[in-house]
């Protein structure tokens, strides 16, 4: 009986919630392009924080160093030194790349080099044996090299160093500006909220003193707010999650889920973008009743 009851009272507040959306149609209205505003830019920071943390995590993944072997090593010497590459604590895995098929490779990039290396004979081939070297943590790739170039027999040792650090440093600058500006807007959504949902109460301050006259309960007067706060909220995020779903898509499709460089690579929007406008929808549900609570809390002293 009084669990039916209870489901009467929510059936009444969520009318009642949609009813005060309708009658203070332009408070809501300017609370729904609030969240709405907003959470279009949170969508879009979103999708670049996450996106800037897998171009990171790509780089890093091909993170490669070059080992240069000298030209007077035979297959012995060589063999030696990559078993003290491979007995280095940070090493994932190490692959070889003979002279002759770096050679090879070339003439398939342009005719013209595949014109001056076709005149080389075997022993006038001036490039090196060399291996290619993956780090498990690249974090300390810029160690590995270090330890790998002490070894003796190794002529040089390249891996993009300054370059990758500078570029990294760069995306994990970018990612967490973004996030900030998520949480920002997040925090700045609720507080127009909050003083939007203050205005709309003081014009039904009438109608409140009533309920709490014939002995409405704090909670019974403040449940149609939070529930119109959860309306506000979901309507607001329709469409940041219509663009969101749609806009990704449309962008992965016109690049092939490549920006600039092969490492730029975007998320494949499926189920991605469900996942962001999940968050979205989330977002704006909660920012919309924590607002409309905090405003009934705080204004009416409840």
């Amino acid at each position: 009986m009084i669990r039916m009851k209870n489901i009467r009272i929510l059936i009444k507040n969520i009318r009642d919630g949609l009813k005060n959306i309708v009658r203070n149609f332009s408070l809501s209205l300017a609370s729904i392009s609030c969240i709405t505003v907003t959470l279009l830019i949170v969508a879009v920071a979103i999708i670049g924080s996450l996106n800037v943390e897998n171009f990171t995590n790509v780089i890093r993944d091909d993170f490669t160093i070059v080992v240069y072997i000298e030209n007077d090593c035979d297959d012995k010497k060589e063999n030696e030194i990559k078993g003290e590459i491979q007995d280095l604590s940070n090493i994932e895995s190490i692959e070889y790349n003979s002279k002759k098929q770096i050679a090879d490779d070339m003439k398939k990039e342009s005719q013209i080099f595949d014109t001056i290396i076709s005149s080389w004979s075997e022993s006038e081939n001036p490039l090196y044996d060399t291996y290619l070297v993956k780090v498990k943590d690249s974090d300390k790739i810029s160690n590995s090299a270090k330890k790998i170039e002490k070894i003796d027999g190794v002529a040089l040792v390249k891996y993009g160093e300054g370059m990758i650090e500078s570029l990294l440093s760069i995306f994990d600058i970018i990612e967490k500006i973004l996030i900030v500006i998520v949480v920002s807007l997040i925090i700045v959504t609720a507080f127009l909220i909050v003083n939007t949902i203050k205005i709309t109460i003081f014009s039904r301050q009438e109608e409140i003193e009533i309920k709490r006259l014939v002995g409405a309960s704090n909670f019974s007067i403040k449940q149609p707010f939070v529930i119109e706060g959860l309306f506000i909220g979901l309507i607001g995020s329709i469409i940041p999650v219509l663009v969101t779903i749609y806009g990704y898509s449309t962008l992965y499709e016109k690049t092939g889920g490549i920006l600039f460089s092969k490492f730029i690579k975007l998320f494949e929007p499926f189920p991605f973008v469900f996942i962001i406008s999940s968050v979205l929808i989330v977002i704006g549900v909660v920012v919309g009743m924590f607002g409309s609570s905090r405003a009934v809390r705080k204004y009416l002293k409840i």
